[in-house]
């Protein structure tokens, strides 16, 4: 008998320990999960995740991990904005003590895995800013715990989960800029009073059923839902819900039915009135025969009236001389047929105006701006993320020129095709509402301005910025010496350089419409009826004037580079001044370098510095071309796996990065 007990004593003893003596057995397999993790990165350009060994260490000092006070349990895993690209692994569902689950801002796409519902102590879930698709899991209605629940701007599809109901602990919800569908959270679709007439009592209460107490923050808006909002939802603002296929009265500022793929005569959104919502289920009174006799004449008779008119003024078209015109300020555009050469836009595809309103968040995603142009960000329908520069000028504003301007320009820039240029992707042209738009693809790293200004010095190494200069170099030879007529880009500078994920330099021309309206007032030719390109081309003097402008503000740019210095502030004055003493003296030109930047090479910088005042040499005539610029970077500077690895180890790990 007492043999018999021992096993059992033995087995209590044990489990009494592991009260006392948590097993590591746990933090093993949430060692597993974040290897997983680590393993679903595709890239990591920042580098975020270096100090993430998966061969050994402790996961408690990894970049982005929390581990609870006794340090056996992950409970918060926060990476926000780290510009990291893959999938979100489901062994991230093994973390059972996790806390925070923070992803914003990055590029994860795929799904989201059904497993994060295993969490059942998660408080925070913020997978916001990011590329996922497909539906929102079910299985996060598990997640009794959650008290912020972030999931907008992302390409998420199907309808909200109605298990999000048992959430009760929610204070924030977001699934706004998706692609979600159906209902609102306890919201109904009554498509006839026949089917409201059949719902049982039980049935019409559970589809209402919603509670979230403690909700202060919701936001569903710029989806394409649908039915009423439940009531336990209307304390949010109109605003929450607007951009969506809704038919309830709270709602505000819903899209069009044929966005929303219904006929106009469904009446299912918010513009419906309700007399048709009355007039549903009555039967139409029908026409007297006689009458609807007299109305299909009544047409016909106007439909060759009609037809005579157009005849008529086509006639006297064709026998009217073509005369020219002086150009006048205070004459109609739309009086005149102004367009270039056909055969030039033929290539570029014309976007309206419905599906780049979509595309931008119905252009509320605004990432620059003038006093001319706004820039939005946005990202096409099954495509890229695009760049969308809409001008800042009224239909009365709007002259002949400024039309042959614009349409001269699409054919400009749609000629443009090199690795470090932004491609056109097309424009919109519209009159109701006026809109002239231009699009671009979008590089997803932002600017050069903003890496120099406001991020993280290490994030733009001597290697990285090395690459960005020879980049920019090569994209002004293609524009410079490679095109015939050559391009000049009307400004260049820090924030007209765009950066890809792997820092690759991407030009854009974004300013062009600085000088439309003085050009306009200066213009003193004549425009004719079907005006032609010809009107607004430069003369080779003013052409090799802009060229030269360009290659001086090269010199400026890369002075930023590598001093990481405004090329104008109040208290030092022009950052060509500044460097001027320390260009002209070798010894002193280590003083131009950023403080903070490592692995300098002495070698590239004294071939940047003997660019740089080539470049900025006050006579234009003396300036070099990018043609003989790039070329003595090129030869300057290697960047080459061999140089680099030969240099640092550190700048090896970047290339493969950023390879």
């Amino acid at each position: 008998m007492g043999s018999a007990r021992s096993p059992l004593l033995l087995l209590l003893a044990v489990q009494c320990l592991a009260l006392f003596f948590p097993s590591h057995s746990l933090l093993q397999q949430e060692v597993l999960a974040l290897k997983a993790f680590k393993r679903d990165i595709l890239e990591d350009p920042l580098a975020v995740l270096y100090d993430w060994n998966t061969l050994g260490g402790e996961p408690c000092s990894w970049f982005g991990v929390l581990c609870s006070r006794a340090q056996i349990h992950v409970v918060a895993l926060n990476l926000s904005r780290s510009s990291l690209k893959g999938f979100i692994a489901p062994e991230l569902g093994l973390l059972s003590f996790l806390e925070k689950l923070i992803l914003d801002n990055n590029l994860f796409f795929g799904t989201i895995p059904r497993q994060i519902g295993n969490l059942k102590n998660l408080m925070v879930l913020d997978f916001s800013v990011n590329r996922l698709t497909g539906p929102i899991p079910p299985d996060l209605g598990n997640l009794t715990s959650l008290a912020n629940m972030n999931l907008h701007y992302n390409g998420l599809t199907g309808s909200i989960p109605s298990e999000l109901v048992k959430l009760v602990d929610l204070v924030e919800l977001r699934v706004d800029r998706n692609r979600l569908t159906g209902p609102i959270l306890g919201g109904v679709i009554l498509n006839s009073t026949h089917e409201m007439h059949n719902m049982s009592a039980s049935q019409k209460n559970e589809k209402r059923t919603c509670n979230f107490p403690r909700l202060k923050i919701g936001d569903f808006s710029y989806n394409f839902l649908i039915g009423d909002i439940p009531t336990c939802l209307k304390n949010l603002p109109r605003s929450a819900f607007q951009g969506n296929c809704l038919r309830d009265e709270y709602a505000s500022l819903q899209r069009s039915p044929q966005t929303c793929g219904f006929q106009k005569s469904e009446g299912i959104l918010n513009g419906t009135t309700k007399q048709s919502r009355k007039e549903t289920g009555h039967p139409k009174l029908q026409q007297p025969e006689w009458l609807l006799i007299i109305e299909a004449c009544t047409v016909a008779i106007l439909f060759i009236i009609f037809i005579a008119v157009v005849l008529t003024a086509y006639g006297k078209y064709q026998l009217k001389p073509y005369i020219k015109f002086p150009w006048k300020r205070h004459t109609k555009w739309k009086d005149i047929s102004v367009s270039i050469d056909g055969e030039m836009l033929k290539d570029v595809k014309i976007f309206n105006r419905q599906e780049l309103e979509l595309a931008c968040e119905d252009f509320s995603n605004i990432i620059g701006s003038s006093s001319d142009s706004i820039v939005y960000k946005g990202t096409l329908k099954n495509g890229p993320e695009i760049a969308v520069i809409s001008l800042c000028i009224s239909e009365d504003q709007w002259t002949n020129y400024l039309e042959l301007y614009f349409q001269s320009k699409v054919a400009d820039l749609a000629r443009v095709n090199h690795a470090n240029t932004a491609k056109l992707l097309g424009y919109c042209k519209e009159n109701n509402p006026f809109s002239r738009m231009l699009v671009f693809e979008y590089a997803s790293n932002g600017t050069l301005y903003e890496h120099l200004h406001y991020g993280e010095g290490s994030q733009l190494s001597w290697f990285r910025r090395m690459k960005i200069t020879l980049g920019i170099a090569q994209g002004l030879r293609y524009l410079h010496t490679e095109l015939q007529p050559p391009f000049s880009l009307s400004e260049l500078n820090s924030s007209t350089v765009y950066l890809t994920e792997d820092f690759t330099a991407k030009l854009v021309d974004f300013e062009s419409w600085k000088m439309v309206l003085s050009k306009s007032e200066k213009n003193s030719g004549q425009i004719c009826s079907g005006g032609s390109l010809h009107t607004l081309s430069c003369s080779a003097d003013d052409l090799q004037f802009d060229v030269q402008c360009n290659t001086f503000s090269f010199g400026v740019l890369l002075l930023e580079i590598i001093s990481r210095r405004h090329h104008y502030c109040k208290e030092k004055g022009r950052l060509v001044d500044w460097a001027s003493e320390y260009l002209q003296n070798p010894d002193e030109i280590s003083k131009l370098v950023d403080p903070e930047l490592k692995d300098v090479k002495a070698d590239d910088l004294a071939v940047l510095c003997s660019v740089i005042s080539l470049c900025i040499d006050p006579d234009p005539s003396k300036r070099p071309s990018m043609q003989i610029i790039a070329a003595v970077l090129e030869n300057g500077i290697d960047i080459s796996a061999a140089a680099v690895l030969k240099d640092s180890s550190l700048e090896w790990a970047n290339l493969a990065l950023a390879s």
